[in-house]
């Protein structure tokens, strides 16, 4: 089973682990208006897939907004944050925020989106959250980049996964 950590930690996650070169399965979102996102599959665009425990958090907050920026320099490219926020709290965040130039989309009634792309923390204090993450993948639907962030209360690495995304 693949791990992370929380503070040095260990915490296992459960799902399917993806890899690079495998097909990013389709899988569907609420989005902030209560609406249904596509998430992964072949679009004929290039999807950045950010996955964080909860936009409440400082870190979680800092990297949203890292990526909306980001993702305003980035044309043809889908990019969407996944947690497991409730909708209306998500919509909230981006109000506050500024959030413009992505999507959100909460994984809360199924989990299909954390089970799929084996990012479900499956223990510790955090368990049924998302862990931290990032996935690339390319018009034709295969995954190009894949961070498992190793420590959950720290930033994943964006110049790899903007490099990736060029």
């Amino acid at each position: 089973m693949a791990q992370t950590a929380l503070k040095g930690s260990p915490v296992s996650l459960a799902g399917t682990q993806l890899n690079v070169g495998d097909l990013a399965p389709s899988v569907t979102v609420i989005g902030k208006d209560l609406g249904e996102i596509t998430v992964g599959g072949s679009k004929g665009k290039k999807q950045l897939l950010v996955v964080v425990p909860s936009l409440d958090t400082a870190v979680c907050a800092s990297e949203t907004r890292k990526f909306n920026v980001e993702a305003a320099k980035t044309p043809d490219t889908e990019v969407t944050i996944v947690s497991m926020d409730l909708p209306f709290a998500m919509g909230r965040f981006c109000t506050t925020e500024g959030i413009e130039n992505l999507a959100v989309g909460s994984d809360f009634r199924n989990k299909a989106f954390a089970s799929s792309y084996g990012v479900l923390l499956a223990d510790g204090p955090l368990a049924g959250l998302t862990c931290r993450a990032v996935f690339v993948v390319d018009a034709q639907g295969k995954i190009t980049y894949k961070e498992i962030v190793p420590e959950i209360t720290a930033e994943p690495d964006y110049e790899a996964a903007l490099a990736a995304l060029r």
